[in-house]
């Protein structure tokens, strides 16, 4: 609940702390004393837009402070960590409004943003008012008040969870068929691309083998002569080996005779002969290596044209032409194997689908059922608030071609003023004080569901009196037992149920140079005499007096 209210600076307020506790508290005053800029300055500290404006004429800035006392499991502690924002005792909210229009957002000292701060905002306090259109009002929120009316949580997440299911399956779906689509504009290329590849049947590192071995053909080509001239002057009938064995011969028959001159001559055209030999077998090899099939170097040549050729057409090197023709291979295998993964994976959308149809219909048909027990007993609330000719309704429009995460269901709240005319929505159909006794009796019949810890009540009872104002007295006072209610009113019979009582009053600050709101809180002598000048206007009678005090002990 809202524990304290601390504003500086704002309008007419220069210095204000108020401290507020459970139950119904009332403000009340004369008109123009300040309220309503209470209200504002409250709103801004809950998120709502700034305005330079709302500085108090004369100073840089305002301040609103707001301090709330939550339950260990509020949402606002769920919100506050989603933030990364912590704090253990009670939740400060703070704005900072410039007198140039720039506002400054603060949970427990911590800087964050406005729309952060109208999160917990919206969590912790609901403001309602006649021309308000941020409460009940609001028809987006109306499915969520009928949710948390008839305890739906459970079927809503089942329903989110389904739909959550569905979803992915779909985008699965759709992933895969753009996937297939894709593959299947690729196809015939992909085809013909891998039979062209198949065909040539490349291999890692072949390119430098043929490359190799047709340099070496053309060298060899080139010195084939010069190996066979050579050849036939080491082995024709131009050799000198067989003069220099016949001439051997005729030395080794004389070397009787001198021995020291002609065994080391011998030795010599022996080791010539033996050298003569070593070269013939040198060029006999060189030969034979040398020795190709003009065609092999012609299909050497084809060959290695053919892979460079592939190679320029799909931009990528020759040693890579192999594991290109196998990605072509396995993108082939994989667009068979997507047609298969699409059927099935449109069989798990279509399974996913009905299990999120059948789970939004039968949260749709709670709804309907928690819709009517709504409609009761807002209907039950409407003649003491002096509408017993209007009737409430809740219209449930379900559309499965537009299914969300909290199903098919579109919830809004109609009300009829008057028997015979036309239905219709709340907000359009109810005057302002007809719309601010509907939300009263809505509230009243939601207070135990999904409400904000405090409830403030912006003269919802303008323009009514006598048994009206105490009927809804009455149900503010109901409501203040669950929640606490803070009321903004000029309705004597609503502040004589008060459980605390504020008077806001402007005097002159500043030694009389410019006026300010002040707020107290009464005393229960002072409550009566305020009660009193509320039924009495500006001079308070002794019949005021005694008619505040009768209605203070008939509240009691």
């Amino acid at each position: 609940m809202l524990a304290r209210l601390s504003i500086r600076d704002i309008v007419l307020i220069d210095r204000l702390d108020l401290g507020l506790e459970g139950g119904l508290s009332v403000l009340t005053g004369e008109t123009g004393a300040g309220k309503s800029i209470l209200l504002d300055a409250f709103a801004l500290a809950l998120g709502a837009r700034g305005d330079g404006s709302l500085v108090r004429e004369g100073q840089p800035q305002g301040q609103v402070t707001a301090v709330f006392e939550l339950a260990a499991d509020h949402a606002a502690r769920a919100i506050a960590k989603s933030h990364d924002l912590k704090f253990d005792g009670d939740l400060l909210l703070r704005r900072v409004q410039m007198a140039d229009g720039r506002t400054r957002a603060f949970v427990n000292d911590q800087p964050v943003s406005a729309q952060t701060l109208r999160e917990f905002g919206s969590a912790l306090v609901e403001i309602h008012g006649q021309h308000d259109d941020r409460a009940l009002v609001d028809a987006s929120r109306h499915r969520a008040l009928i949710d948390a009316f008839g305890g739906l949580g459970g079927d809503v997440a089942k329903t989110r969870q389904a739909h959550g299911s569905w979803r992915s399956a779909q985008e699965a779906l759709a992933g895969e068929q753009a996937r297939v689509a894709k593959a299947r504009l690729e196809a015939d290329y992909l085809r013909h691309a891998h039979a062209e590849l198949a065909k040539l049947a490349p291999a890692a590192g072949e390119e430098a083998v043929l490359a190799a071995e047709r340099t070496r053909m053309m060298q060899a080509e080139k010195v084939t002569g010069e190996l066979r001239d050579a050849h036939g002057a080491l082995s024709g009938e131009h050799s000198p080996t067989a003069e220099l064995s016949s001439l051997m011969r005729r030395l080794e028959r004389r070397s009787a005779q001198a021995p020291a001159l002609i065994e080391p001559s011998v030795k010599a055209i022996d080791a010539a002969i033996e050298a003569l030999e070593l070269a013939e077998q040198t060029v006999e090899r060189a030969l034979r290596d040398a020795r190709f099939d003009p065609r092999e170097l012609e299909r050497a040549e084809e060959r290695l044209f053919a892979l460079r050729a592939a190679a320029r057409k799909y931009s990528t090197p020759v040693d890579a032409l192999a594991a290109l023709a196998q990605k072509f291979q396995a993108d082939i295998a994989a667009l068979d194997a997507g047609e298969a993964r699409l059927i099935q994976l449109a069989k798990d959308e279509s399974a996913a689908l009905a299990r999120f149809s059948a789970a939004a219909g039968a949260l749709s048909a709670a709804r309907k059922k928690a819709g009517a027990r709504l409609d009761k007993a807002v209907n039950t609330e409407l003649a003491p608030l002096k509408l017993e000719s209007a009737t409430f309704m809740t219209r449930l429009e379900s559309d499965a071609a537009a299914p969300g995460p909290e199903g098919i269901d579109r919830v809004e709240f109609w009300v009829r003023t008057n028997p015979g005319t036309k239905p219709g929505p709340l907000m359009k159909i109810a005057s302002g004080g007809e719309l601010a006794r509907f939300m009263l009796a809505l509230k009243v019949a939601l207070a135990d569901q999904g409400s904000a810890p405090t409830l403030v009540f912006d003269e919802i009872d303008t323009g009514v009196g006598g048994a009206v104002a105490d009927a809804i007295g009455q149900r503010l006072k109901r409501l203040a037992a669950r929640v606490q209610v803070l009321a903004v009113t000029h309705a004597p019979q609503v502040a004589a149920r008060a459980d605390g009582h504020f008077r806001i009053a402007k005097d002159m600050a500043d030694k009389g140079a410019r006026a300010a709101t002040r707020i107290a809180p009464l005393a229960p002598g002072e409550r009566r005499e305020e009660i009193a000048r509320m039924l009495s206007g500006a001079s308070v009678t002794d019949e005021a007096r005694a008619a505040a005090g009768r209605l203070l002990e008939r509240a009691d």
